[in-house]
């Protein structure tokens, strides 16, 4: 057990209203289930009027306000929000319907300089800041979770672990564009904000115990003005089983198919992979099907699918059969930054020494700290330096090249003097 768990166990949790007391811990220890919000199940927000009265009530409130957006993801194309779970003292909670109120805006502008609590931040925030809902501040609960050192840092565990009481677990991955929601739904949605400001307060005091606490402000800080992540180059390379396309002629097939299901997801609005899979897309690569009647027999384009589906298919195969050889793709993506460590010891020997005594400092400094080793310092940014290392290799240069990577004062403190004692032996 760390010194976090160890901590946390014996912290009584601190609530009002319809959330058990302290006094009702069962003797075995087992967590207390968690069936109810306090204030019973709020009503879904569905119209301009109603959400004014929300933000009026938000913008009284008190204190931080725990927020979580619940998206159909396998379901649905993109990963918008289909709804939106608040809670602050003095506004109790709330749940909006996106779809009803599509502009959150005047609720974002209710709650500026406010600190808002999210359990894994970087996962809502897209479909958050898509609806205007942008913080200036916020506390993530997962974050603090793992620089803290607790080994499981979903919402149920951390509850569970630092508050005592158990969620239910039953409905994250169902399809939340349905329309109505269902009360045990609503239930599950309203429940997952109910406990995030006790949380918060735990894991602050826990950090602060442990000499982290600015440590995580300033990772909360990155994370709230980072700005949106730019398009990813090249999609279709991340599809799934793309490593066992190797010819150019195939790789277009695949490129092909990718795109021509996109557009057909997103006119439909559900997800690609309920279009055509991506291992359907694979086989067709792979067997470069002369016709529809081969194409037919392929894995994944089987009798449920019909003729004018397999001639769409065949189609963009046939596209990509007739593109010349200067039009297709490269069998690499072109990435900035160094080479994949496995290919370091052939094209640079020096600098594989250097990434190997970097990697091992790091990993004994995170043991140390009780952290994981990619919150402590991103390996990208490790192997960035150690391959283009700065010259002379002196802590103000290291230093300056971690900022340089994005690395957080608090990183640059701490790893700095293990990388540039890693670089000097190796030079």
């Amino acid at each position: 057990m760390t010194d976090a768990q160890d901590t946390a166990s014996d912290t009584a949790l601190r609530t009002t209203g319809g959330a058990p007391s302290d006094d009702d811990v069962p003797a075995d220890g087992l967590p207390i289930p968690l069936l109810e919000p306090r204030e019973g199940i709020p009503p879904v927000v569905a119209t301009e009027d109603a959400l004014a009265e929300v933000i009026a009530a938000f913008a009284a409130g008190r204190g931080p306000v725990a927020v979580d957006a619940e998206r159909a993801s396998g379901y649905r194309y993109g990963q918008r929000a289909y709804l939106v779970q608040l809670r602050r003292e003095g506004a109790g909670s709330a749940l909006i319907d996106p779809v009803g109120c599509p502009d959150l805006s005047a609720l974002g502008d209710a709650l500026a300089g406010t600190e808002w609590i999210l359990h894994a931040a970087t996962q809502d925030l897209p479909c958050l800041r898509d609806i205007g809902m942008v913080p200036t501040r916020l506390f993530d609960t997962e974050l603090a979770g793992r620089l803290a050192g607790f080994p499981r840092v979903g919402l149920g565990a951390m509850v569970e672990t630092v508050l005592g009481y158990a969620l239910e677990k039953g409905h994250s991955a169902v399809d939340w564009s349905t329309r109505p929601l269902p009360e045990p739904w609503l239930r599950y949605a309203a429940l997952d904000v109910e406990l995030l400001v006790d949380l918060r307060d735990e894991l602050e005091k826990e950090l602060d115990r442990q000499g982290k606490l600015e440590w995580a402000l300033q990772e909360f800080d990155a994370i709230a003005s980072a700005p949106p992540a730019p398009p990813r180059k090249d999609p279709w390379r991340r599809t799934s089983g793309m490593h066992k396309v190797r010819r150019r002629r195939q790789m277009a097939v695949v490129r092909e198919l990718w795109t021509a299901r996109d557009k057909v997801a997103q006119r439909r609005d559900v997800s690609p992979g309920k279009v055509l899979s991506d291992a359907a897309i694979i086989e067709a690569a792979l067997a470069l099907p002369p016709n529809v009647g081969a194409l037919s027999a392929l894995p994944g384009f089987g009798q449920r699918m019909g003729r004018r589906q397999l001639e769409q298919w065949q189609a963009a195969v046939d596209r990509a059969k007739a593109l010349p050889d200067a039009e297709l793709p490269q069998p690499g993506q072109q990435v900035a930054g160094p080479p994949p460590p496995r290919a370091w010891a052939d094209k640079d020997p020096a600098a594989a020494a250097r990434l190997s005594a970097a990697r091992a400092a790091v990993s004994a400094l995170a043991d140390e700290l009780n952290l994981p080793q990619e919150n402590l310092i991103t390996p990208d940014t490790v192997r960035r330096v150690c391959w283009e290392p700065p010259s002379p290799a002196t802590p103000e240069t290291v230093a300056a090249a971690l900022t340089g990577h994005g690395a957080r004062p608090w990183q640059v403190g701490l790893v700095t003097p293990l990388l540039t004692r890693a670089l000097a032996a190796q030079a």
